[in-house]
């Protein structure tokens, strides 16, 4: 299990970047071969990138859901995306192939993703005795103090805590 870091924390990155979502859903419980089928293509894109980070992936989280799996990924940016989804030499291409060939639009197996193009300093996230997670894992790990101790201020503008923020442990 990951460590746990007391203290509030927050993550930076100073170029923009892209937030991908990803995730499968089973429709159809029965539908076993065909929903392994799509659940056992994640795991060799997620070693490919780890193991060429100059692709431009930065760092994912993977969540258990009650029908499927959802990924939070980071990316460098849409193109570097793009471009591993589309490459034939990378692990992506031909499972969505075999995907639309095997499953198509039989309502078996639902598969979804959302992409989010952010610019530099328009993110907020904080993270309160966590071990080093979601997008600080990806990026920079920082203390949330100063200009970073509230969301506003993560985002670039001005208030006070509403609430006093607790000392950051030494």
């Amino acid at each position: 299990m990951a460590q746990v870091i007391p203290g509030r924390f927050t993550a930076r990155r100073e170029e923009p970047f892209v937030i991908f979502l990803i995730g499968m859903r089973v429709n159809k419980f029965f539908a076993l071969r065909k929903w392994l089928m799509a659940a056992r293509a994640m795991g060799p894109m997620l070693r490919a990138l780890y193991q060429h980070p100059e692709k431009g992936f930065l760092g994912a989280q993977t969540f258990l859901t009650w029908r499927g799996v959802a990924i939070v990924q980071y990316w460098r940016s849409f193109e570097d995306l793009e471009k591993f989804a589309r490459d034939k030499n990378d692990p992506h291409l031909e499972p969505w192939r075999r995907f639309n060939k095997l499953i198509g639009t039989d309502g078996s197996v639902g598969i979804w993703h959302e992409s989010y193009l952010v610019e530099a300093g328009n993110y907020e996230c904080v993270y309160n005795n966590m071990p080093v997670f979601g997008m600080a894992a990806a990026t920079e790990h920082i203390p949330a103090i100063g200009r970073l101790e509230t969301a506003r201020r993560r985002l670039g503008g001005e208030n006070a805590p509403a609430v006093p923020t607790p000392d950051q442990p030494a």
